[in-house]
């Protein structure tokens, strides 16, 4: 009599491990996408000027985003009913706060640039307190209110206050943080039933052709005279922080849940410290990476879960 052939007992374990493993590859890959995004857009604006720099970025990948669309047999155009809301993505999500972003790296450190954007998630916090109703908890405006004391004690090191184009590279970086902020909370309220290709797709294609043709009218810049490693840059923007780090956080959406997936934003300005401090020759003194911690550390006390019960 034929004996049944059982599964090893040890093929699931081993399966579970193998999809942990690739998980945490992933994550690791989309923070340091991230992380070194601004680095990336701190090389293209040495020869590049801010708006037609992102204006490339935007039209590099738009290719890329629309045959994944295609692909995938995404809706390109949002639902009629939506199409207000197309054009706030466009303008507050990618055009306005990209610009801002660039022309912040123009005056500002790649470091202190990721670290300024990863205010993020607490513009959130505030804008769903004011717009969606959502009750803001004791240790969330305990972790505020750490993260913007550490974040004054940053920019009070780091001199910027005596610098008047550093003074604005901050209010430029900050106000980026604060539009994206506005965006996320606006979609919760407005955008659900959009699909994040469909939401990525035009508002990118649109905003680069935008960007790009008020730079070439405003800025005049003169192409011949951009470097390669500008040009490198905005390929690598183009087509890996901005299709790649999309495509892993998009795989990473379905795998893991979004209060750890937030976690992104407190890790990846670590890779941009360190990393930009390594490209631009500069010492992350003690105090930096002291006030950093303190910093990153109390926005992640914002993301913690509330204790149910």
């Amino acid at each position: 009599m034929p004996t049944a052939i059982t599964a090893h007992p040890a093929l699931p374990a081993r399966k579970a491990w193998l999809a942990k493993l690739v998980t945490s590859v992933l994550f690791l890959i989309v923070c340091l996408s991230w992380g070194t995004t601004w680095l990336g857009i701190k090389i293209a604006v040495e020869s590049v000027p801010p708006l037609t720099s992102a204006g490339l970025r935007f039209l590099i990948a738009f290719p890329l985003f629309l045959g994944f669309a295609l692909w995938r047999r995404e809706p390109l155009l949002f639902p009629r009913q939506s199409r207000w809301f197309f054009v706030f993505v466009t303008l507050s999500y990618f055009s306005v706060p990209y610009y801002l972003l660039n022309y912040g790296e123009m005056h500002v450190s790649s470091g202190l640039t990721a670290l300024l954007f990863s205010c993020m998630p607490v513009f959130i916090l505030i804008f769903s307190a004011l717009f969606l109703g959502e009750r803001i908890r004791g240790a969330q405006v305990l972790g505020i209110g750490i993260g913007f004391a550490s974040l004054f004690m940053i920019l009070r090191s780091q001199g910027l206050s005596l610098d008047h184009a550093e003074f604005l590279g901050v209010v430029a970086i900050l106000t980026a943080a604060i539009l994206h902020a506005l965006c996320y909370v606006i979609t919760k309220k407005q955008g659900t039933a959009i699909g994040v290709i469909t939401y990525n797709t035009l508002p990118i294609g649109i905003a680069g052709l935008m960007l790009f043709v008020a730079g070439c009218f405003l800025e005049a810049p003169a192409f011949g005279a951009i470097s390669q490693r500008s040009w490198a840059a905005l390929l690598y923007l183009g087509l890996v922080a901005s299709v790649g780090g999309f495509i892993v956080y998009f795989i990473l959406l379905k795998r893991l849940s979004p209060i750890i997936l937030s976690f992104v934003f407190i890790i990846f300005p670590v890779f941009a410290v360190v990393i930009g401090a390594w490209y631009e020759g500069q010492v992350v003194s003690r105090e930096l990476m002291l006030y950093s911690a303190i910093l990153l550390a109390g926005f992640a006390i914002t993301k913690l879960p509330a204790r149910q019960g």
